[in-house]
């Protein structure tokens, strides 16, 4: 256990530990849900690709019904419910796998009912740390989730495609499956301080809804904050959705090469979680929100100086600050959002965040649109031009000038 989160109370650490094994769990089947349509269905590009869609469509869907959820019941609860309804989930695809009776329409079923566990867990979990750890150690806290988050993220696909290529489908959804139920066990025994009731009981869920929204948009510092997220993943799977081919076409990189600049990434993510207590001790909380976006457009620029400079070191450069900087950016502006929004209303804040992330098939579309038409260069340079708004949009917000974390919002 490191220095930084020694301190960080007993409670929080099983949803810690909890958080890491519910990541393994998700990172290990979105992994190998592909990889067993592809080996044991027979399935090709376009399936998969419907498959990936289901598997990700519940964060559209049903982000904000959890943020609901999140406020209305015990979040640990729902959590633990959630990671439940995840491992029988996976424990369904392995019993249809055992027994011959899988096939696509089921893969995709069962996957995106896991999601839907993943979507309530994922917003919950930040609006449950503000109730385990005191105002100062926030941002340690959270910094302690993001990491968990960036090494299932860069380590789960590998392990994903190691037990399927050595050992079949099974131990792989068997391996996940037992994360997700330990993770729900962790939080079972997790003791969450009551909240204060909502003053309005009788509210609709509609009405709920649109409070929690008029809170993000209405609000000085959430709202540039949330638009900023919207135009960073639109322009980041702009970019990604071409530089494949791109690397491969243009700068003749090796799959090696492809897969090492790719795999910076990842480094980058590690990187700016490990470094992030420090950061957040040593900078001003505006200065470290400003971060993220700026190193998303530094980024960006030095992928796209490879149309000038082709160089396998640039690109890797600049996945590199595109992932370090923006883990800042995730553990700083959570950090303020849990800041910020009383208590009652953490859940359906966390979840309208969580909306931002369909931007990112937005950006996808928008790369396949642009490389269809003028090329994959093309896709380049409309990313660092989102890069750009999205910087200029946070510089100019006043989150940038905050000095230190607010004080917490009253409930």
């Amino acid at each position: 256990m490191s220095p930084n989160t020694a301190s960080l109370p007993p409670a929080f650490q099983r949803l810690a530990w909890s958080n890491l094994l519910a990541q393994a769990a998700e990172q290990i089947g979105l992994a190998a849900a592909p990889m067993v349509a592809v080996l044991l269905l027979g399935a090709g590009p376009g399936a998969t690709g419907l498959l990936q869609t289901a598997q990700t469509l519940p964060f559209l869907l049903f982000a904000l019904p959890a943020g609901l959820l999140a406020d209305r019941m015990e979040r640990r609860r729902l959590m633990a419910g959630a990671e439940a309804l995840r491992a029988a989930s996976l424990l369904l695809i392995l019993a249809l796998a055992a027994l011959g009776g899988l096939n696509l329409p089921l893969l995709a079923l069962l996957g995106f009912i896991g999601a839907c566990g993943t979507v309530a867990y994922g917003v919950s979990a930040p609006a449950l740390i503000p109730a385990l750890v005191p105002r100062e150690s926030l941002g340690r806290a959270n910094a302690r989730i993001e990491l968990a988050r960036t090494m299932a993220y860069a380590g789960g696909p590998a392990l994903a495609g190691v037990l399927v290529g050595w050992f079949g489908a099974a131990p792989a959804f068997a391996f996940a499956a037992a994360l997700s139920a330990g993770a729900a066990c962790l939080l079972a025994g997790l003791a969450e301080a009551p909240r204060q009731a909502a003053p309005r009981q009788a509210a609709s869920a509609w009405e709920e809804l649109r409070e929690g929204t008029r809170f993000v948009f209405s609000h000085a510092l959430l709202c540039p904050i949330f638009i900023t997220q919207v135009i960073f993943g639109a322009a980041f799977f702009t970019l990604h959705s071409a530089y494949v081919p791109y690397a491969v076409q243009q700068l003749r990189l090796s799959p090696f090469a492809v897969g090492a600049t790719l795999a910076a990434y990842g480094a980058g993510m590690v990187a700016g979680a490990l470094a992030a207590p420090r950061v957040l001790r040593a900078l001003p909380l505006g200065v470290t929100i400003a971060t993220g976006p700026l190193s998303g457009l530094g980024g960006a620029a030095l992928i796209a100086l490879t149309l000038c400079l082709p160089s396998a070191w640039l690109a890797g450069a600049g996945y590199f600050l595109l992932g370090a900087g923006p883990i800042l950016w995730v553990i700083s502006t959570t950090t303020l959002r849990q800041t910020v929004t009383p208590p009652r209303l953490l859940g359906r804040v966390s979840a309208i965040n969580t909306l931002a992330y369909g931007a990112r098939p937005l950006g996808a579309a928008l790369g396949a649109l642009l490389g269809g038409l003028w090329g994959a260069s093309a896709c380049l340079v409309a990313a660092v031009l989102g890069f750009a708004l999205q910087a200029v949009v946070i510089l100019r917000s006043p989150a940038v000038r905050l000095r230190e974390q607010p004080a917490l919002a009253a409930a």
